[in-house]
């Protein structure tokens, strides 16, 4: 090989790299929503035993993409958290009509609710994927994992700082620390707020988690990364975890 043909080739490796650095995957168009369902009294179990029998097949056949379904590992918060994807937001609209006129969906309805109703009230939040997410996978593993659902609200003004450093710093030192990413999403807010930073992590076990969460924070790569990010004060206000347990038909385990 000839030295000029050496450094030519050297030539379009490098810039092939940089383009991949300064051009992340474009992010999917899909819209997704997170469900948070609080049953009523009494109602847990039967709710996500519907979900079971009926109402994912009932998604699917509208034309809703089931991501996942988990219940909280605290056992005295009684919610169903699952996650919708949809070809976009007018689809959504289109699929939820859809499925509420459906007249299988009121025959489940009025079966499974014959004794009273099963669902208490049900909060939602709208997302769309970030530039820096995995592609979404509904990848099964067995054991099953353990999931965190983490959401970041930022300091005024801070979210295209808050976004930078999950880009440049700290997905790659969760995978370092044995933690999975499995998606990264911004919020639409409906009062047309500032968004929000909500992602899910994969662990082994909750208690790995939360060991692999704390040798993060001392990692003192994190440390300067956190600490260069807010010299200009914190790029948070308040950060929420939940751990969860999978359903057994959830299609991420």
């Amino acid at each position: 090989m000839s030295k000029l043909y050496f450094f030519l080739l050297l030539s379009v490796v490098s810039a092939t790299a940089t383009l991949a650095k300064t051009n992340p995957t474009k992010p999917s168009s899909k819209f997704y929503e997170v469900r948070i369902y609080y049953p009523t009294p009494g109602k847990y179990a039967e709710i996500v035993d519907r979900f079971r029998q009926y109402t994912t097949r009932i998604f699917e056949k509208h034309g809703m993409e089931n991501i996942g379904y988990w219940t909280p590992t605290d056992t005295s918060r009684k919610e169903l958290i699952y996650i919708l994807a949809y070809p976009s937001r007018e689809a959504r609209d289109a699929s939820w009509k859809a499925f509420g006129s459906d007249p299988e969906w009121k025959a489940v309805v009025a079966k499974t609710e014959a004794n009273g109703k099963l669902v208490d009230h049900v909060d939602q939040i709208f997302m769309t994927e970030s530039d820096f997410s995995p592609k979404i996978k509904t990848a099964q593993k067995s054991p099953a994992r353990t999931f965190e659902l983490r959401t970041y609200t930022p300091a005024p003004d801070k979210l295209d700082a808050l976004l930078t450093r999950f880009r440049d710093h700290t997905m790659k030192l969760f995978s370092k620390h044995g933690m999975t990413n499995i998606g990264y999403w911004i919020t639409q807010e409906k009062d047309g707020g500032q968004p929000k930073l909500l992602y899910i992590l994969a662990h082994p076990s909750e208690t790995e988690g939360k060991a692999h969460f704390d040798e993060f924070r001392k990692d003192p790569t994190w440390v300067k990364a956190k600490g260069e990010s807010e010299k200009n004060g914190p790029l948070t206000t308040k950060v929420e975890s939940v751990y969860m347990t999978p359903t057994d038909y959830s299609p991420i385990k």
